[in-house]
């Protein structure tokens, strides 16, 4: 698929200059992570190149949300994508569907299609990835910047409950990915295990 660039720039820009300096993991980077993971895995589930188009413009909206504060972000960025998607060439119904699709990153997970699906495990994809516990750090950190009473010992405990529960939709990543996952959160479990001894 050829990336709409002037799109992906766009969108990128609009997390440097309107997010909080405190948001250390969704920013620009998790953004442009997610937008290529989602297209890499769309890649695997034969999407045609329509389902794509929808697919990196969902991806790119995301977190936009993020801007207007954490509270019902996934709406927020269902909003800016009808406000600034029609300058892309997209119809209100296709917007309509990019907006579905952000929704399924909403947890707990529940895509209403294969799309859905997609975007929903772009987004968490990391977790079965060697960057796990980096990202998991920065995501750390941020939640830290608003709620400062949160310990080591408790994020990796609600970190646990997380994956315990977390299930990929796409046959790419139940293959690839929950392994390394899995693995992940063997790790946590042996932390907190020595963290309580």
């Amino acid at each position: 698929m050829e990336i709409d660039v002037r799109m992906r720039d766009f969108f990128l820009d609009l997390l440097d200059k309107e997010l909080s300096e405190d948001y250390f993991f969704h920013n620009r980077h998790h953004t442009l992570y997610v937008f290529e993971k989602a297209l890499e895995i769309a890649d695997h589930e034969d999407c045609s190149e329509d389902e794509k188009r929808l697919l990196a413009a969902a991806a790119l909206c995301h977190d936009t949300g993020y801007i207007k504060g954490k509270l019902n972000h996934e709406e927020e960025s269902g909003n800016l994508a009808r406000l600034f998607l029609p300058d892309f060439g997209f119809s209100n119904l296709e917007i309509e569907q990019i907006c579905v699709v952000i929704m399924a990153t909403k947890i707990p997970q529940m895509p209403q299609n294969k799309l859905g699906e997609i975007l929903a495990d772009a987004d968490l994809e990391y977790l079965g990835t060697d960057l796990a516990r980096s990202e998991a750090d920065k995501l750390f950190q941020e939640i830290v910047a608003s709620n400062s009473s949160l310990t080591l010992t408790a994020w990796d405990a609600m970190q646990v409950e997380f994956i315990s529960h977390h299930q990929y939709f796409t046959n790419f990543c139940k293959a690839h990915r929950e392994p390394r996952k899995q693995s992940y959160l063997a790790e946590i479990q042996a932390r907190l295990t020595g963290s309580n001894c």
